[in-house]
């Protein structure tokens, strides 16, 4: 069957896979939204449905007031013996660590920390041997491809840490994983900074502590120079076989919203590239070395795409996220409609707003739900971080209620529209393309507009650069409560 890249769409970046009793299981990165590291499941590498998080409990990380794209980075998930491994980094706290289960739809475990520094930490089980590998200095001060062996059971290490490779000569030498495939040990890494030039290259060697040679074509896979290309950014990525012994790489990627307009608000999605061995044991990706947009793969089935998302089809403890350090007193939530409690806490603030919110999965959409405020401010919210975010939203004030439309972009505040209200309830929409965002109030039977904003102000090049735009609802205003009901985010998937 053919298959479409991206195979998950929205900011789902930094994907990480292994096989488990027949399935397959992926986790992402979540900076600082809660629940942390997106769990996914899948029969096929293609089709994948999001089981719930990781990181459940607040005492398993530490998110209270994290800038944007700080907190929880790269994960690498594993299995051995029985029990699921996620090990992490929580960049804010500097902090490397792992946590377990044997039950993949269960909780995890509390956090067991590494002595070791960088950051994209990963795994790899060796016989009765554990090795934990990351970026960043060993303790002689050498920078590259840092190892040690570890305890599994107390996260102690067993070794000193071991720059083990320098990479092949790219900038930002990152997201190492190791693979023992036929004997031999392949060390696969990212290079060139997870923007326009990144890359994955990859060495191999007979001894887990090298020496390694660089494959002599370097990079193995990348888009850096596939121009003109919606596909972008391919990299960061991790190596699996699947039940018909056939080897693809997940990796991160963005779309461009347009050919010629090199920004992308989407986030870092997640792309399937097919690897191929040759006799001697390298291996190469795609066709010519980069990611296509299509793919044929072995297997009976279609590829299933979502294309409408409503309080009904989705889970609150599942799809949705929030922003940093949650309240979940705030928050009612069931199949008919969503009840927020607001505070004094702002959208602008690097805190905890009462906000609750979906990834952004294409260009064009219409987000649409019924409003209804008793004082203070609730909306929609299209928000890239707190410097930059579109907000439509009933309001109350001294005079009555009003529709307002704010823009926020660089940290500068501007009140686009207000429209008065005989109530405080309206319906409020959202539509969307490539490079515009367009807000809509419903006011006594009445379409309104009150304005538009431009999709590239809310990119990783203007704004945060580790994340995507999330659609959110939100509530401001002490004491203020709104409910929303009637939600629905439906894409227009080609």
């Amino acid at each position: 069957m053919k298959y479409k890249n991206p195979i998950i769409s929205g900011c789902y970046p930094d994907p990480s896979v292994c096989c488990a009793e027949g399935k397959y299981y992926m986790v992402c990165s979540s900076f600082q939204y809660f629940p942390g590291v997106p769990l996914f499941e899948s029969d096929d590498l293609v089709n994948w449905q999001q089981i719930g998080y990781v990181l459940t409990r607040h005492s398993q990380v530490m998110l209270d007031k994290v800038g944007s794209s700080g907190g929880v980075f790269a994960p690498t998930i594993r299995y051995n013996n029985g029990k699921f491994y996620m090990v992490t980094t929580n960049d804010t706290t500097h902090t490397n660590f792992y946590v377990y289960t044997d039950d993949i739809y269960g909780e995890w475990s509390e956090p067991v920390t590494v002595d070791q520094g960088g950051i994209d930490p990963s795994l790899l089980f060796d016989g009765e041997h554990t090795y934990f590998i990351s970026n960043g200095e060993d303790e002689n001060g050498e920078n590259g491809v840092t190892q040690c062996e570890i305890d599994i059971a107390s996260g102690k290490k067993l070794s000193p840490s071991k720059n083990i490779w320098k990479g092949s000569g790219g900038r930002y030498l990152e997201s190492p994983h190791m693979y023992k495939i036929n004997g031999e040990y392949y060390l696969m890494a990212a290079e060139g900074g997870t923007e326009y030039g990144h890359m994955i290259t990859y060495a191999r060697g007979s001894s887990v502590w090298g020496p390694f040679e660089s494959y002599p074509k370097n990079p193995v896979l990348t888009n850096r120079n596939k121009a003109p290309y919606i596909i972008q950014g391919i990299g960061h990525g991790d190596l699996v076989t699947d039940k018909n012994g056939d080897s693809f790489i997940l990796s991160l990627g963005f779309r461009q919203i347009g050919i010629w307009q090199p920004y992308h608000n989407l986030g870092r999605e997640v792309f399937l590239t097919p690897v191929h061995f040759d006799e001697s044991g390298w291996f190469t990706a795609g066709k010519d070395g980069t990611t296509d947009e299509e793919y044929e793969i072995k297997g009976d089935f279609t590829q299933d795409i979502l294309g409408e998302f409503t309080f009904m089809n989705t889970d609150p403890a599942i799809e949705w996220s929030y922003l940093r350090k949650h309240h979940p007193e705030n928050y009612t939530l069931t199949d008919e409609k969503y009840i927020l409690s607001g505070t004094d806490i702002t959208l602008d603030e690097v805190d905890s707003p009462t906000f609750i919110a979906l990834r952004q999965r294409e260009f064009r959409f219409e987000l649409s739900a019924d409003v209804t405020v008793d004082g203070g401010e609730g909306g929609i919210t299209v928000y890239m971080c707190e410097n930059e975010h579109y907000d439509i939203a009933v309001r109350k004030t001294d005079s009555g209620y009003e529709a307002v439309l704010k823009l926020n972009i660089g940290g500068i505040k501007h009140v686009q529209t207000t429209l008065h209200l005989e109530e405080g309830r309206a319906r409020l929409i959202v539509r969307g393309d490539n490079y515009t965002y367009n807000f809509f109030a419903v006011i006594n039977g009445s379409e309104e507009i009150l304005g538009s904003g431009q999709t590239k102000y809310l990119s990783a090049e203007v704004s945060s650069p580790f994340t995507g735009v999330m659609l959110g609802l939100y509530a401001v205003g002490d004491k203020n409560t709104v409910e929303f009901t009637d939600f629905s985010c439906k894409y227009n998937i080609e």
